[in-house]
């Protein structure tokens, strides 16, 4: 899913939503006397680690609300619920973010986690001739439109004096779909993310040819709904405190952390252990520093015409800091 795609796309998308990650007949937009938070979360994210560890339930009960757990399969899907308000809240990385942002989604950012540039990479076979992002010119990538790890492609080729134009992208819309291509050897190289780069890494032991250290933070955003925000401040703040307990256990606990993922995540431990051991688990409040990591982004994406849309990112941020 990305900028380019006709409304129509987006109405299928949701149809899948409402079947698969909203089965068992969840309405799209809930009923205003429903005291049920409703979270979108992907797989390996310091939210999984909230929702495995049951704390956020016991926060909120004594208010009264509930919380239901929806797992998409990547940013733009999880986005494109919010915009449907089929979720109240949940996490993207910073490009699908910035895509959702220039495609009109309905949300605010609300807070970041911290820089996690060793969880993207691109990468090849073992025996490929390809030895640097160099050779690349020319060659078949496999990558998602508006994925974090476009934004690394993007970069790591303006390092080495390229363009996104000198390569050939293979679009994909999933991590699967990622393996399968570079295993069947149909591209040249791959791009992944973790928790699905370090199952690779331990699966095939690919050569990785660049990672983001030095050319993207690889940040997390937690975004919601900002009509929901509005009506309850109190439960996002209360959203935050567990998570900032919960961030805080899992930073000493990487064994543990890795442990209590594997059953919900459906992820070998041994994955989650490689993934969690290179990543700082910090929740913080999106400064001026973090927006401008964002309008590079965004900019780096129109200039190339991957999205049409100029996005300003601060008028997308939430005017009050409840982190």
């Amino acid at each position: 899913m990305d900028a380019h795609q006709p409304r129509h796309k987006r109405r299928l998308l949701l149809q899948g939503l409402a079947a698969g990650a909203l089965a068992g007949g969840t309405p799209l937009v809930r009923a205003a006397a429903d005291k049920v938070l409703r979270i979108g979360y992907q797989k390996f994210n310091t939210l999984n680690i909230l929702k495995g560890s049951g704390k956020l339930e016991q926060a909120l009960q004594p208010q009264g609300w509930s919380v239901k757990w929806f797992e998409f399969a990547a940013g733009p899907q999880l986005t494109e619920a919010l915009n449907a308000q089929a979720i109240d809240l949940g996490h993207a990385a910073d490009t699908p973010s910035v895509f959702a942002n220039a495609s009109g989604v309905n949300a605010v950012y609300l807070g970041a986690e911290q820089p996690y540039p060793k969880g993207i990479g691109i990468f090849v076979a073992q025996d490929s001739p390809i030895r640097s992002v160099a050779d690349l010119k020319g060659r078949k990538v496999a990558t998602g439109r508006g994925w974090n790890v476009q934004f690394l492609l993007l970069k790591a080729l303006e390092e080495v004096g390229l363009s996104y134009r000198d390569i050939e992208p293979v679009y994909v819309t999933n991590a699967a779909d990622v393996r399968a291509a570079f295993q069947s050897g149909n591209v040249d190289a791959a791009t992944l993310w973790d928790p699905f780069l370090a199952g690779q890494e331990l699966a095939t032991r690919p050569r990785i040819l660049r990672d983001g250290t030095g050319l993207s933070n690889n940040r997390t955003f937690h975004l919601a709904v900002p009509s929901f925000v509005d009506r309850h401040k109190d439960i996002v703040r209360t959203v935050f405190a567990e998570l900032k307990k919960t961030n805080q256990w899992t930073q000493s606990h990487p064994q543990e952390t890795a442990e209590l993922l594997a059953p919900q995540l459906g992820v070998d431990p041994k994955v989650l252990r490689l993934a969690t051991e290179r990543r700082n688990y910090t929740t913080v409040a999106v400064d001026a520093g973090i927006v401008a990591e964002q309008q590079q982004i965004a900019d780096a994406f129109l200039k190339l015409g991957l999205i049409k849309n100029p996005v300003r990112v601060q008028d997308k941020v939430y005017p009050e800091v409840l982190v």
